[in-house]
């Protein structure tokens, strides 16, 4: 792509809680020093962590218009009314995890809206390229762009301050009240958790995240053997893979590839793992084929189990008991184990954390973190010569769906 009198806009987000952006003021210094001839277009926005005039004075344009731009930049879903067409936009779209055959008449707003959505994409004829699908194609599991560990850490934090919470302790500052990577850790490592025993899943970048704050809080990570066969007077807590908790149906041995390519032929053995769990915190990938980690008529043998920090979010998804997400405002809730309705929060029932933009707490060094990201691993392959990180991740073009989301034209009927 010919970068010569190109413009690039950052896109004012639509939803009232989102406050990151796809690039900090300090970033849009570099990007004009490394191409002069790039206009930036910036929509004002009184929500967003770093200020218009930040912005401005490292040399962007502030404008509400943005019909001009080549690119826009967005972060989270856009309103649909504002889509400009024939332009090319870049966000988390999260369209590209069609449910299941069961949502097909769903009236779930989510649903609702990402079909609109779709929908509009091909009647503007925009080129919608998916922070989520932009991926390493070796290790196609690999996304070159994510806040996934900055969901870990709030998430796991939120997660420990629930626990406080129902134990009727003096609850930490909220994440988003400190905007400090540097001062939440300090304050983790002060407070003091009982004996507990916490079950992280996952391996990636939220795992990572979270295991983080774990480490800080001085919880000790502890081996699978051990957390199945000893006890403990202090809190611990164990990572557990895709493969330690799913296993062939007919004990055969699990295969990575093959349970991407044949999931009905997995089941959950997450189980065994929360009978003597107090704390289970999600962090791994889910998708509607693959099977759940555990189910409703499942839950009343787990007698110790009383918080889940969802922090992969997947409504009616992984975990039964996360019935819808929750807000930065107001990030937990309780559900009756035996009717799984939503319940006051307090000692029955489980305990649910399911903020589902977790990273909107920490917006300044997420945002950082993800700009930077931008600029090494997607500009120079949008810019100049894609190796086809960029085509694998366009969801549609021209009106149409792209060969790898053609399976979407089912789900917009």
């Amino acid at each position: 792509m010919n970068t010569r009198q190109f413009t690039i806009s950052i896109l004012k987000e639509a939803r009232p809680d989102e406050n990151r952006a796809p690039f900090t003021p300090d970033q849009i210094k570099i990007l004009i020093s490394k191409f002069p001839n790039i206009k930036i277009l910036v929509q004002p926005s009184k929500k967003r962590c770093f200020k218009d005039e930040e912005y401005y004075k490292a040399g962007a344009k502030l404008d509400e218009d943005i019909t001009n731009s080549n690119i826009i930049f967005g972060i989270k879903e856009i309103d649909i009314s504002k889509i400009i067409e024939g332009k090319t936009y870049l966000f988390f779209s999260h369209t590209s995890k069609v449910p299941n055959s069961n949502f097909q008449n769903s009236q779930d707003p989510a649903i609702i809206y990402k079909k609109n959505l779709l929908r509009e994409i091909l009647k503007k004829n925009v080129t919608l390229i998916d922070y989520e699908n932009i991926r390493d194609k070796s290790k196609e599991a690999y996304r070159y762009l994510g806040f996934g560990r900055f969901a870990g850490i709030v998430g796991c934090y939120n997660t420990l301050n629930l626990y406080l919470k129902l134990n009727k302790k003096k609850l930490l500052p909220r994440a988003f009240e400190i905007n400090s990577y540097e001062k939440i850790k300090k304050l983790i490592a002060k407070q003091n958790f009982n004996k507990l025993k916490i079950l992280q899943t996952g391996r990636g970048n939220v795992a990572k995240g979270s295991m983080e704050i774990l480490k800080h809080a001085n919880i000790k990570q502890i081996s699978l053997k051990d957390y199945l066969d000893k006890k403990y007077d202090e809190p611990v807590y164990c990572n557990i893979s895709i493969r330690e908790h799913i296993e062939r149906k007919d004990g055969k041995d699990f295969s990575h590839q093959d349970f991407t390519l044949n999931p009905h032929e997995y089941k959950s053995k997450v189980k065994n793992y929360l009978f003597d769990t107090d704390i289970l915190i999600t962090g791994h990938y889910w998708e509607s084929k693959f099977p759940k980690l555990f189910y409703q008529d499942q839950i009343n043998e787990f007698k110790n189990l009383k918080i889940i920090g969802d922090i992969t979010c997947d409504i009616n998804g992984a975990i039964p008991t996360t019935i819808r997400s929750t807000t930065i405002a107001k990030p937990y809730y309780s559900v009756d184990i035996n009717s799984m309705k939503e319940i006051d929060l307090g000692n029955k029932g489980i305990a649910v954390m399911a903020v589902d933009n977790l990273p909107s707490e920490l917006p300044n060094e997420a945002s950082e973190e993800f700009g930077k990201n931008i600029i090494s691993e997607v500009l120079p392959y949008l810019f100049k010569k894609d190796d086809g990180r960029i085509s694998r991740a366009t969801t549609a073009s021209q009106g149409k769906f792209t060969s790898s989301f053609s399976y979407l034209k089912d789900f917009i009927k």
